[in-house]
């Protein structure tokens, strides 16, 4: 009996399970969920200047340390909470960091409060529709460029353009599996009905 070989991947993968799971699973699949798309941007904010395997090792504590991520919790964080989060030795202890996330919090709250959906402001950047694009991948984009104004416009901090694409990947906004990557098209056929039927 030979070995099932292994399904062609991104080069990012690098052969680690665990980015491995999240790739396959997980990364370039369309988020229609504004808590959701919420989350991972703060999430990609943590991993600015690390690596991403770095905050999917601490993920759950993230989540454990953020009260689930609930922005309506996580905005009423005060110094104390500040001080408890730069204690813990499972999550990224950055105070920049930290403070971003709760005044992304808050920032969420105002857009909801002003009727603005988030999920249906963050879609609306590509047209409601995913972006599929080929390579070589850069850094950002005009539109990432664009999009991170729109975002620090309404109170959004760590959302530089070079952030917010790469949170555009992982959220499905942008389709950058390589080309003869196995979730190319499964990713792609999944935009075609997430998210335009949603919106």
């Amino acid at each position: 009996m030979t070995d099932k070989p292994s399904p062609i991947r991104c080069q990012w993968v690098q052969g680690h399970p665990l980015l491995a799971h999240y790739h396959d699973h997980e990364w370039g699949v369309p988020e229609p969920d504004g808590q959701a798309l919420w989350e991972k941007l703060i999430l990609d904010g943590f991993q600015a200047g690390l690596s991403w395997l770095t905050v999917l090792k601490k993920r759950e504590a993230f989540r454990e340390a953020f009260e689930g991520f609930d922005p309506e919790r996580v905005a009423r964080f005060n110094e104390r909470d500040i001080e408890r989060l730069l204690g813990n030795a499972g999550i990224i202890r950055s105070r920049a960091k930290i403070e971003a996330a709760i005044g992304n919090a808050r920032a969420f709250l105002r857009m909801q409060d002003q009727g603005e959906n988030f999920a249906t402001f963050c879609w609306s950047m590509v047209e409601h529709r995913p972006l599929q694009n080929s390579p070589p991948v850069p850094a950002h984009t005009p539109l990432s460029v664009s999009f991170s104004k729109a975002l620090r416009a309404r109170g959004f901090k760590f959302a530089g353009p070079t952030i917010v694409y790469a949170w555009m990947q992982a959220t499905g906004m942008v389709n950058d599996h390589a080309p003869d990557c196995h979730r190319r098209q499964v990713v792609a056929a999944m935009g075609d009905t997430t998210i335009a039927r949603r919106s």
